[in-house]
């Protein structure tokens, strides 16, 4: 009996072991670990952010180039704020753009960064000025149900009637 029990713990200690260096493997190799290095700091003002989480993407071109790591409301604009993180390396230009992307219908948001074409480079704590907010497919969903409910009859009135002889004039 005692035979098998130091048996039964190490085979679950191997077993503990693997998962660990599954886990381990699996954050290092996804791309979603926490981003290191030299970083920028920067600051871009939204009127929404639907979803969008710090620790979020901040992607240039598809690229993963920072993180999300504040965000907060003004409270004289009622916008919400947030800090980006990027690798300084990066050398974004001041009349460059920020919007609020989706990964897909189910996915998660992030940032995405379109540089611009200025000659002047955003230092250290500057703000990104152009931004798109977050489009709330809620919100989309329901001005289409309402545009096509828009020119349906009411319930109680009659459809046009249909011309005589119940046929519709035959075309040229």
């Amino acid at each position: 009996m005692k035979g098998r029990s130091i048996t039964e713990v190490l085979a679950g200690a191997v077993v503990l072991l693997v998962a660990c260096s599954f886990l381990a493997y699996a954050v290092t190799n996804s791309g979603r670990s926490s981003f290191s290095g030299p970083a920028l700091t920067l600051t871009a003002k939204f009127d929404r952010i639907d979803g969008l989480a710090p620790g979020a993407d901040v992607r240039v071109a598809g690229v993963k180039v920072g993180s999300v790591v504040d965000q907060r409301i003004d409270p004289q604009t009622f916008l919400a704020v947030l800090t980006l993180r990027i690798d300084s390396g990066l050398r974004m230009p001041s009349d460059s753009s920020a919007e609020i992307a989706s990964e897909g219908l189910l996915g998660g948001r992030f940032v995405s960064l379109v540089p611009g074409g200025s000659d002047r480079i955003l230092a250290e704590g500057g703000e990104i000025t152009i931004t798109q907010s977050a489009i709330s497919l809620e919100s989309l969903l329901g001005r289409f149900i309402f545009s096509m409910t828009e020119g349906q009859p009411n319930r109680g009135e009659q459809a046009p009637a249909a011309p005589a002889g119940g046929q519709a004039p035959a075309r040229p």
